[in-house]
């Protein structure tokens, strides 16, 4: 089958080289030319543009971006629907909101388009491992797709889930339970970390690897992570993003009313690994020091300050 891949980052490159071993023609696209050629030596043909790439296709074509979700994609589908024909299928690899997926189906059928919304996860994994597919849309589409899928995927590894909007739902929920399994390592491992016996963590985590119940890929890379840079993680920065998909679910719970604590409580952790002097928790203190008379401790420029003055300070 052949197929055109607009979007050649770490995991849009990745998946280009996977459907190539496939053997499938891969017509491979990008905004900036080095990924192109880099994909051109994994085998798929390179292309200088939207229009190029679509113009090296036979109809019906499909064309799959993996351009980072927002604006992006929306420009890159309004560019994608000027040069596709009726019946050509579009579909959507990145973390787009459900909703917005659903806007854009509807807004590429009224053009005669075919959009199908397929949420991927592996990460930088998934060229060896596969990927594993959340998709949505409509069911012909779906199937016409299917060497593509069955290609980039591990057995098992993808399903058709309902009409447009539906795969990247549930792929906001993987993320979001991702979330919360992050967040339960964490504080497993800091409480490790914090006891009197001087746990070598990594060893802690390859014996839960091999027969608990809390073993999992993710606590397989911890392994992994303790391995390379050792149990107190030294030149890491405890400073978390989140690219949106954990805030989304939230929202959706909300808007049906099924708690999600230990997702809220995942993703407000990430906000808090960003303050480098939370100020809630600088009230926190001042208002335990006026109640209770507790300490309080001053900020390391204070601390200088105070040293400079009078040495016994230091």
């Amino acid at each position: 089958m052949e197929i055109g891949l607009y979007g050649l980052g770490r995991m849009g490159g990745n998946m280009v080289t996977r459907l190539a071993r496939g053997g499938h023609r891969v017509v491979a696209g990008n905004r900036s030319p080095g990924p192109v050629d880099e994909a051109a030596r994994h085998g798929a043909t390179g292309s200088s543009s939207i229009a190029d790439m679509i113009g090296k296709l036979k109809t019906p074509r499909v064309l799959w971006t993996m351009v980072p979700a927002g604006e992006a994609t929306d420009a890159t589908l309004r560019e994608f629907a000027d040069h596709l024909s009726k019946g050509d299928i579009v579909v959507d690899g990145a973390n787009s909101y459900f909703r917005d997926s659903m806007r854009r189906s509807d807004e590429l059928a009224a053009k005669g388009l075919r959009f199908v919304d397929a949420g991927v996860s592996g990460g930088i994994w998934g060229l060896e491992n596969g990927y594993c597919m959340m998709v949505g849309g409509p069911a012909d589409a779906v199937a016409t797709i299917k060497p593509i899928l069955d290609t980039l995927a591990p057995p098992n590894g993808w399903a058709h889930f309902g009409k447009a909007g539906a795969g990247h739902f549930v792929k906001m929920v993987h993320n979001g339970i991702e979330y919360g399994m992050m967040q339960a390592y964490g504080e497993g491992f800091e409480l490790l970390h914090a006891s009197e016996f001087g746990m070598d963590l990594h060893e802690v985590a390859r014996v839960w690897n091999n027969g608990s119940v809390v073993r999992s890929w993710l606590l397989e890379l911890a392994e992994r992570a303790f391995e390379q840079e050792g149990s107190e993680l030294r030149g890491i920065k405890g400073w978390v993003a989140d690219s949106g998909e954990g805030r989304w679910t939230i929202l959706e719970a909300i808007s049906h009313d099924v708690p999600m604590t230990a997702l809220a409580h995942s993703l407000f952790a990430r906000f808090t690994s960003r303050q480098e002097d939370s100020f809630a928790m600088r009230l926190a203190a001042a208002l335990r020091n006026q109640f209770g008379g507790h300490a309080l401790k001053a900020e390391e420029s204070d601390r200088t300050a105070a040293a400079d003055r009078d040495p016994s300070k230091a």
